[in-house]
C-alpha cells in the first residue's frame, strides 16, 4: 500500500507537527508500508494568501496513492481516493483564538469574508469525511464538534524513539524544551525563577521563531540577575543531548498556552521518568499532567509554578513516584504506534 502523509508547510520551521509526520512515515514502513511526506507550502500573510493556498490545495490531485493521511488545514484540503485525517488542529485563529490576541482577522470586513471561507471549506470537506477523522487529543475532536459539528475519533500521538529516553539521578533542574515563542511560555518559567525559594534551576532548551523571541528571553535573565538559576540553549539541541538534559532532570516543565495536545515534551518527559509540570489553560496537556499524580497542574502564573517547582526540589522521592505514576499512565491510554498504525490503515 502507498501512503502520503499531507502536511502543511512554514519554510524553515520544524516542530512537533513536523515531526509527527516523519515518525509516522518512519513506522509505516517498519510495518511494510510505503510511505511519503507531502509537505503543503502555506502561507497566511496577508490573509489574501489563505484562500490562495485553499484553492491551490483543492486544485492538487494525488496520483499513485492508495491512501492519503491529511494531518493539518489546509493540506486536509487535498483531493485523494482514499482520505483519512490524523487531525492535529484547524486554522485556530478562524475558531478557538478568534478574539484572543492570537486574532489575524481583525481587519475590514474582507477579513471576515476569508475567515468565512475557512469556516465554510471545512464544513464542507471535512463533513464528508466524518467516520475517517481521527484526532490528537479530545480537545482537538471537541472543538471540530463545537464549531462545525463534526464529530471524530479519539487516537492519540506516541514517541517515535522511546527507546532515547531513560531514567537517570533526579537533579536539582527542571527542564523545558521547545521551541521559543510568545505562545510557548518560557518568559513566565523564566519569571518563576525569580520566586523560588529552594535551589532548583531551569534549564531551557530551543531555537526561537524570531530572533526577538531568544532576545526576550535572554534579556529576562539579564534583568532579573538569574544568570546562575537559567541556562539558556538558544539552539537545536541533538537528540541525543536532549535525552541526556531529560535523563538527569528533577523534573519538566511544559507550559504553552492552549496546546491541541499534551506534546512531545510531556512524553519525553514521562519516558524518562520524570515528573510534569504545566498550567491549567495549557490545553490538552491535562491528559498526562495529573495534579499530585503524574506532577503538578498549577495556575497559570510565575508564583504558582514557583512554588511546584519548589515541591519536587524539597521532596525527590515523591518527584520519583511521580515519574513512574506517569509511565504507568501512558500504558493505561494505550498511546503506541501499533494502536495508530492499525486504526489508520484498518
Amino acid at each position: 500500500m502507498r501512503i502520503a502523509i499531507v502536511n502543511s508547510l512554514s519554510p524553515f520551521v520544524y516542530g512537533g507537527a513536523e515531526f509527527l509526520a516523519d515518525s509516522l512515515k518512519s513506522k509505516l514502513a517498519e510495518y511494510g508500508y510505503e510511505a511519503q511526506v507531502i509537505r503543503f507550502p502555506f502561507s497566511w500573510y496577508p490573509v489574501d494568501r489563505i484562500l490562495d493556498s485553499m484553492l491551490a490545495a483543492r486544485l492538487t490531485q494525488l496520483p499513485n496513492v492508495d491512501l492519503m493521511i491529511g494531518l493539518k488545514f489546509p493540506a486536509y484540503l487535498i483531493e485523494a481516493p482514499k482520505k483519512k485525517l490524523w487531525l492535529l488542529h484547524q486554522f485556530r485563529q478562524a475558531y478557538d483564538l478568534s478574539g484572543t490576541e492570537y486574532d489575524m482577522f481583525l481587519g475590514a470586513e474582507h477579513d471576515q469574508h476569508v475567515k468565512n471561507a475557512v469556516i465554510a471549506a471545512d464544513n464542507h470537506y471535512l463533513k464528508a469525511l466524518e467516520g475517517s477523522i481521527y484526532t490528537i487529543s479530545n480537545l482537538v475532536g471537541e472543538r471540530l464538534k463545537k464549531y462545525n459539528g463534526i464529530s471524530s475519533q479519539l487516537l492519540y500521538h506516541p514517541l517515535f524513539d522511546a527507546h532515547l529516553y531513560t531514567c537517570g539521578s533526579f537533579g536539582d533542574y527542571i527542564f523545558y524544551p521547545s521551541r521559543v515563542n510568545r505562545s510557548k511560555r518560557q518568559n513566565m518559567a523564566v519569571e518563576a525563577m525569580r520566586y523560588v525559594k529552594t535551589g532548583v534551576k531551569l534549564v531551557l532548551a530551543g531555537k526561537g521563531d524570531t530572533k526577538n523571541d531568544e532576545g526576550h528571553i535572554l534579556s529576562l535573565i539579564e534583568k532579573y540577575g538569574l544568570q546562575d538559576k537559567v541556562t539558556y540553549l538558544n539552539r537545536f539541541i541533538t537528540q541525543e543531548e536532549k535525552a541526556e538534559l531529560y535523563r538527569n532532570a528533577l523534573g519538566v516543565v511544559y507550559i504553552p498556552f492552549d496546546e491541541d495536545s499534551y506534546g512531545y515534551v510531556t512524553l519525553e518527559g514521562i519516558q524518562s521518568g520524570k515528573p510534569l509540570i504545566s498550567f491549567t489553560d495549557a490545553g490538552g496537556t491535562d491528559v498526562v499532567v495529573i495534579n499530585g499524580v503524574t506532577g503538578y497542574m498549577t495556575e497559570p502564573s510565575p508564583v504558582a509554578l514557583a512554588e511546584a517547582m519548589d515541591k519536587l526540589f524539597e521532596n525527590k522521592s515523591r518527584a520519583e513516584d511521580m515519574g513512574q505514576n506517569g509511565i504507568k499512565l501512558v500504558e493505561e491510554l494505550e498511546i503506541t504506534w501499533e494502536n495508530v498504525i492499525r486504526r489508520l490503515i484498518q
